[in-house]
């Protein structure tokens, strides 16, 4: 009798093995289309691509090292300069990254990204950037040259930004792109995807642009509409610069 029972709670065992093996299959293969379908990018399985872009084709998958390959051609052939070798990569991504979505400026790339364990808190340099700022400042204009930057100075900055802004550490810079246009918004777009292609090396914590934000613990669903606190207000709602920030790290290291 309990050999029996033994036995049919092997099977029984089995049987939801098997059916638990069938879905998992299932999602692994139809999660990519269902995840399109609501909206998602299909970095947001875990099992999915870090890095992807939306083409008017669909959705092509991208490795980091691509990601960042070709958003930083993309920035750099924008102004004139020299750019990586990029014929590895399809050029749908490309033409994508370099023009946005047609009719209307908007994110076409994002990753999926860890926030960086172990990271010490840090103290403002002489540009009133911590140290770690700093780094995606010089980042930054390596590859996109001389920006109009803005929301740190030396000695820091106390006021000009909402409660326990990132600013107010030095942990935070802004890009403007003004006046607010069409061709603006779309050289934000290229430096907001850079940003996102790049946030583990550079440690980012989010960013805002264009009413959309991207932030590394919710990365995984890639851009978010961004709420600003007046939406009549073009610079609350990042529409004329973007804002990046860096992780804060932790007293204890």
């Amino acid at each position: 009798m309990a050999m029996r029972a033994r036995s049919a709670r092997g099977r029984r065992t089995l049987v939801v093995l098997v059916v638990a093996a069938a879905l998992i299959g299932s999602l692994v293969v139809a999660g990519p289309w269902l995840m399109e379908r609501a909206g998602f990018d299909a970095t947001a399985l875990p099992w999915g691509p870090p890095c992807s872009v939306r083409t008017e084709d669909g959705t092509v998958a991208l490795s980091v090292d691509d990601a960042r390959l070709a958003t930083t051609a993309v920035a750099l052939r924008a102004r004139g300069a020299d750019a990586p070798d990029t014929s590895a990569i399809d050029e749908a991504v490309l033409r994508r990254l370099a023009d946005g979505p047609r009719g209307d400026a908007g994110p076409v790339l994002t990753c999926r990204a860890s926030t960086t364990s172990g990271l010490a808190a840090e103290g403002l340099t002489e540009s009133g950037l911590t140290p770690r700022a700093e780094r995606v400042r010089a980042a930054m204009a390596e590859v996109f040259g001389e920006q109009s930057l803005g929301g740190f100075e030396p000695g820091g900055i106390s006021d000009g930004h909402g409660t326990d802004s990132p600013h107010y550490d030095g942990r935070a810079i802004d890009v403007f792109y003004r006046p607010v246009s069409e061709e603006n918004r779309r050289e934000g777009w290229l430096l907001a995807h850079w940003l996102v292609a790049h946030a583990e090396k550079l440690h980012l914590a989010n960013v805002i642009f264009d009413d959309r934000i991207w932030n590394v613990r919710g990365s995984a669903g890639g851009w978010w509409d961004y709420d600003a606190p007046d939406p009549d207000n073009e610079i609350l709602r990042h529409l004329d610069h973007v804002h990046v920030d860096v992780q804060r790290g932790s007293d204890t290291g």
